[in-house]
């Protein structure tokens, strides 16, 4: 078994310290979607949801909540990310948000990834739970990480 990077030889949690490593370019990408009514979607779709620009807030929350990771992860570290961006894509009866984050340094920025995406669908949601009270959050996974000792991954589709 994969020995857990994040509890000590006493088998309690930490944060690793990674003072020794070195700096390296490191990106992610991660996904998920959210599912409601076709006619929530066309609302959002035509800018008509009643609480405004439901996708621009969504971008916007999740590239905030990147940026936040450290605080939010009991365990993750601060990082001075380089970038984070948040795009969107209608599917059948649903909305695809993908996140990506980069930095150079000395740990990786999956998490950042994750959590954007994540808060970018909650946002969607509060955003149009007036519209359908149905609305489901799914499938919110990493599709790619770069860098670090560990290298490169990517999901399998």
């Amino acid at each position: 078994m994969t020995k857990l990077t994040h509890l000590n030889t006493s088998g309690e949690a930490h944060m690793v310290d990674v003072g020794g490593k070195d700096e390296t370019k490191r990106s992610a990408i991660a996904t998920g979607t959210v599912s409601m009514t076709p006619e929530a979607l066309s609302a959002i779709r035509e800018g008509d949801a009643p609480k405004g620009d439901v996708l621009g807030t969504a971008r916007i929350a999740g590239i905030m909540a990147a940026k936040r990771t450290g605080d939010l992860i009991p365990l993750c570290h601060p990082l001075g990310l380089e970038s984070v961006n948040v795009a969107f894509d209608f599917e059948h009866q649903s909305i695809r948000a993908t996140a990506s984050a980069a930095l150079t340094g000395k740990t990786g920025v999956e998490m950042e990834a994750m959590v954007a995406v994540s808060t970018a669908l909650l946002t969607i949601y509060d955003m149009a739970k007036a519209l359908d009270k149905g609305i489901v959050i799914s499938e919110i996974r990493l599709l790619e990480k770069r860098g670090g000792k560990s290298g490169n991954w990517k999901a399998a589709t």
